[in-house]
């Protein structure tokens, strides 16, 4: 399960509930052409603390797409989706493709 984010700040907090950063990883990687995210509230895991995150997560790719390319494509738009809305370093963004589809 996803935590919360907290974001502290001079002027108070700002909390981004797990829903949020499920929808963000789940928006960042099917913007791909031919990649879906499977079952996004099961499988989406956003790790975070120290101004970093982890981001894993199960894949389908489309019948027709290199499974490789398509992932790794994935990879960098997850990671650049929390870099520029959360303002976190990405460690690691793991897809596990988990079907053909």
């Amino acid at each position: 399960m996803t935590d919360p984010l907290v974001l502290d700040g001079a002027g108070g907090s700002i909390t981004v509930s797990p829903g949020a950063l499920t929808r963000l990883v789940v928006r960042a990687a099917e913007t791909v052409d031919g990649a879906t995210v499977r079952r996004p509230r099961r499988s989406v895991e956003v790790a975070h603390g120290g101004g970093r995150a982890s981001v894993s997560f199960e894949l389908a790719v489309h019948h027709g797409r290199v499974a490789s390319e398509t992932a790794r494509t994935v990879q960098e738009r997850v990671a650049a989706a929390v870099v520029a809305t959360c303002g976190l370093e990405v460690e690691r963004v793991d897809v596990s493709v988990e079907e053909i589809s």
